[in-house]
């Protein structure tokens, strides 16, 4: 790897090494070394690529999953440095079991931070609570963010831009730092990493009663849900939910759940519904790369108001309307199906038995009526009732909140 790394790695240590490898100063020591040097101005990443499939001498290289790829920069017992590209990424809201620093060196993202609050734990592997926005912000190239192992950095990352590309100087694993949660707003907190073994071997026989189409399956499930606990009960539910719905057998089975449960299952409903939203956006940006339209993803999938919205809006372009700006956004997003246009996920209305030529200037006119009145407000849509539930029922929620 590139020498730049080399000397980052080696600076990081002796500075670090100061410090009696103190863990609770390791993020600012990153930071204030990737800052001094950045990498998005001190590494031509053309270069570096060429030289790491050129170059048999390079760190020892992980195994991981994580990144598209993950490249490793520099490693030493205590801590290494990896290079990240996303392609596609989207990262889950989650915390870490490790502490250090990331530099946007390519690209850019919108980056969420959050809190859980009153969290109680069910099992060591599943907890409940309110997960709550903390802060929203732009992350461009050059940018620096610490990071911090445990529940005080639970965070997201959505990526703008084709690739982008993180630099990440980070420790190996904090001791008594996890598990390391993923957050599914806004309720749940699971353990991706816990293995099941039962349910993962009960969801796969699933999968088989559903390719055949199996006419006892949502008989089965709900059988399952009724005598489940909480954990393994979420995660089947979970695992069943897009085939009970395409069943019109969610909603007796999601009872179920309720009544098995109690209070602990207040907040399923909601989360799942979520889970829902988020998907889709996660699916829609694996075919959109315009990064202005990936930037509208973003903003649907992690920012909860229109407030919100138009200020971000107004951060990345502040000679536009951010009203205006989302209209242009959807023109460009509305695609034709088989009877209908769509807006993302919001198909207008086929009982209205309006030509699909006609469609397309009354949904922008609905959705134009929508963003200019007040949020809440039960008046200004009465024209087009059906297009305006069509378009606060999909995943354009949060521009009407």
């Amino acid at each position: 790897m590139t020498s730049y790394f080399e000397t980052l790695g080696r600076t990081v240590l002796e500075r670090w090494r100061q410090q009696n490898f103190s863990l609770e100063a390791f993020p600012e020591i990153a930071r204030i070394a990737i800052d001094e040097a950045p990498p998005s101005e001190n590494v031509d990443l053309e270069e570096m690529i060429h030289e790491f499939l050129s170059n048999d001498e390079q760190p020892f290289q992980s195994q991981s999953g994580f990144g598209q790829p993950e490249l490793v920069a520099f490693n030493d017992p205590r801590f290494y440095i990896q290079i990240l590209f996303w392609t596609e990424g989207t990262t889950e809201i989650h915390q870490h079991e490790f502490s250090g620093a990331f530099h946007v060196m390519q690209g850019s993202s919108v980056h969420s931070e959050f809190d859980f609050v009153g969290a109680r734990s069910v099992t060591p592997h599943i907890r409940t609570g309110d997960l709550r926005m903390k802060q929203i912000e732009l992350l461009e190239t050059g940018r620096t963010v610490p990071i911090t192992s445990g529940r005080e950095c639970i965070h997201s990352l959505f990526h703008l831009d084709t690739p982008s590309v993180t630099v990440v100087v980070r420790t190996h694993h904090d001791p008594g730092t996890g598990p390391q949660y993923n957050y599914l707003p806004p309720h749940i907190a699971i353990d991706p990493v816990h293995a099941d073994a039962l349910t993962m071997r009960r969801k796969q026989l699933l999968d088989v009663l559903e390719t055949l189409d199996h006419p006892g399956y949502a008989t089965l499930v709900g059988k399952m849900i009724e005598s489940l606990d909480f954990e393994r009960g979420f995660h089947t539910l979970f695992h069943a939910m897009d085939r009970l719905q395409d069943l019109d057998e969610w909603e007796p089975v999601l009872a179920t759940f309720q009544k098995r449960h109690g209070e602990l299952a207040k907040g399923v409903p909601e989360t799942l519904a979520e889970c829902l939203r988020r998907e889709f956006i996660s699916r829609m940006r694996y075919h959109i790369d315009n990064p202005d339209h990936r930037f509208f993803l973003a903003l649907l999938m992690n920012v909860p108001t229109r407030k919100d919205i138009h200020a971000l809006i107004t951060e990345r372009y502040p000679d536009q309307s951010p009203i205006e700006t989302i209209l242009g956004w959807a023109e460009e997003l509305i695609e034709p199906t088989d009877f209908s246009l769509t807006l993302l996920d919001a198909a207008f209305p086929e009982s209205l038995g309006v030509a699909i030529e006609a469609q397309f200037d009354l949904l922008i006119i609905a959705l134009r009526h929508a963003l200019e009145e007040d949020p809440g407000s039960k008046t200004g849509s009465a024209e087009q009732p059906e297009i305006h539930a069509a378009l606060t029922g999909s995943c354009l929620r949060p521009l009407f909140l």
